[in-house]
């Protein structure tokens, strides 16, 4: 008699999942620093000796370059974080560059909208680079006003899109904004001017070369410009200044009072569009025009114009116009006007030291 088979179909079982290979004790070495702050010798005390590589902690270095390269040395993991934060040399340097890129490529921006709606009006007026006039003065003032907001919805996340030395320097004097920070935004600010203005050039310069009638002739102002303002001839250097002076004084008070949280700022994105003079747009294009053969007459037009209205005055008015905004509105701590004199200072001292003095009262922390 042969053994019964059993030839029932299995039953399919429940699905449970991927195997678990790896636990957290597994990846800890990879996703936190251990705290126990090294390994322990004989006597108690932690070894040096990192827990990563095995080896001890790289020495300071030495040399003629060793401050900058501590600078771009990656820090020290605190025991405990994790190890997210720069995941790979790549990003501390981005770190370090991105506030000066941001402020390069916003004001980088604006020339490219501003300069070449000023090259497309200029230039199509002559009948041999265009059949018509291609633009007039409105739709100047409205590229410029896009090209500014644009750089600072560019840049403003990450550097405040200031894109305007003037801007940089009265919020250093009167919002605490660091002042080693002032020189670099400064020049990110110049450069992005004359690389936009560069690119516009090199854009334009077949259309350049038939409104000037060669390739070797430059005229200023002529199309020089489309880079850099110059004053009409009936204007004298003091009106100049003036309204140089006049326009960043209300430009800056505006921008005080849109960042003002006490105030009433305009929806979020709109702030942009409240920007408008600025150095750096007028220094860098004139010094990029100055190298490509329009030469030293871009400096010496009218007796340093390009010094004393363009470049000193808003840098003038702006301070006044922070000065104005802090003296009649501002209320923050952050302003020198609002700074605490001596007599609220020994007041402050006096409540303190009575407050600390009541019996049973532990004593409290005045910030």
């Amino acid at each position: 008699m042969s053994a019964e088979r059993d030839y029932a179909m299995p039953q399919p079982q429940p699905y449970v999942g991927p195997k678990e290979e790896y636990v957290k004790e597994d990846i800890r070495h990879i996703e936190e620093v251990p705290s126990d702050g090294g390994l322990d010798t004989k006597d108690g005390t932690s070894s040096p000796v990192d827990h990563y590589t095995g080896f001890a902690p790289r020495q300071p270095y030495s040399g003629r370059w060793a401050r900058l390269r501590e600078f771009v040395r990656e820090p020290p993991i605190p025991p405990g974080e994790h190890i997210t934060r720069y995941p790979n040399r790549w990003s501390r340097l981005r770190e370090i560059m991105r506030e000066p890129a941001a402020e390069f490529f916003g004001t980088m921006i604006i020339l490219l909208f501003g300069a070449g709606v000023d090259a497309q009006v200029t230039l199509s007026g002559n009948t041999a680079v265009a059949p018509g006039p291609k633009g007039d003065y409105l739709s100047i003032n409205i590229a410029w006003a896009a090209g500014v907001a644009c750089g600072v919805w560019v840049a403003g996340g990450y550097s405040g899109g200031h894109l305007n030395p003037a801007v940089t320097l009265t919020l250093a004097v009167f919002r605490d904004f660091p002042w080693k920070k002032v020189p670099i935004y400064w020049f990110a600010q110049l450069m992005g001017a004359l690389v936009g203005a560069a690119i516009i050039y090199g854009d334009y310069i077949r259309a350049i070369d038939i409104f000037e009638g060669g390739r070797h002739i430059r005229t200023v102002p002529g199309t020089a410009s489309i880079f850099s303002t110059y004053a009409l001839s009936y204007m004298p250097s003091v009106n100049c200044f003036f309204d140089e002076f006049i326009g960043t004084c209300l430009l800056l008070i505006i921008v005080f009072a849109v960042t003002d949280r006490n105030n009433a700022p305009p929806p979020a994105g709109l702030v942009p569009l409240c920007y408008a003079i600025n150095p750096a747009r007028d220094l860098g294009p004139r010094i990029f025009t100055a190298m490509v053969g329009y030469g030293k007459e871009v400096f010496n037009y009218r007796n340093q114009y390009w010094l004393w209205c363009p470049v000193i005055a808003p840098l003038c008015g702006g301070l006044v116009g922070g000065l104005f905004y802090d003296v009649f509105f501002f209320t923050g701590s952050e302003s020198i006007i609002n700074r605490p004199d001596a007599r609220a200072r020994r007041a402050h001292a006096h409540a303190l030291a009575a407050e600390r003095a009541k019996p049973g009262v532990p004593g409290v922390e005045i910030v």
